[in-house]
Formats: C-alpha cells, structure tokens, sequence
C-alpha cells in the first residue's frame, strides 16, 4: 500500500485556491498558523491543550521519570528522565470517517 503523502506548500495552495488569494499570502498564514500551535505546546506550563472545533485537539503533558527502563537491544537498565509527551486527539467527524471501513 503506497503512502500518499501532504506537506505545508499543498495546504498553502488548497488554501489559497478556495480563498482567491495568492500562494505567498496563503504560505505565510499557514506557517504562522504552525508556528503559534508549535509555540503554545512549547510553553513551560506542564498541561497545555489547544482545541480546534470540528478537527481535534493537542495535547502536551509531562511524563514520570522511568528509573528502571531497559534498552531492548542490549538489555542494558537505563535512567529516563521525566518530559513532556504529546498527543492528537481527532474530533467527532474526523474520528467518525477514519473509523469507516475501506
């Protein structure tokens, strides 16, 4: 099964395209729009969510530490700090579509 793959330029020209505006104006918004998501899970407070209506939600939490984690490869015990985890919780519509089968 190949892999069908979308980056920022494809939103920008969607964007621009269903807006009548032009692909540098629709670039520029959606790299801002990247950028402030980025910088909001970024923050130092340890629970952030960023909800989008009708798309999903982010959310960024701290972990525990793990004194005793194990390397797989070597069976070596390692020491895992504690830090934050991120996560993408897709809303209703998009959660009801993906569930359809293929």
């Amino acid at each position: 099964m190949e892999t069908k793959t979308y980056t920022k330029k494809d939103i920008a020209t969607q964007l621009a395209q269903r807006n009548g505006i032009s692909v540098r104006v629709s670039k520029d918004l959606v790299d801002d729009f990247f950028n402030i998501v980025r910088d909001f899970l970024m923050e130092d407070h340890p629970y952030i969510r960023i909800e989008i209506r009708n798309f999903g939600v982010f959310e960024s939490k701290p972990t525990k530490a793990k004194p005793r984690a194990r390397n797989p490869k070597t069976n070596e015990e390692i020491y895992v700090p504690a830090h934050k985890k991120t996560r993408f919780k897709p809303g209703k519509i998009l959660k009801a579509h993906l569930r359809k089968p293929l």
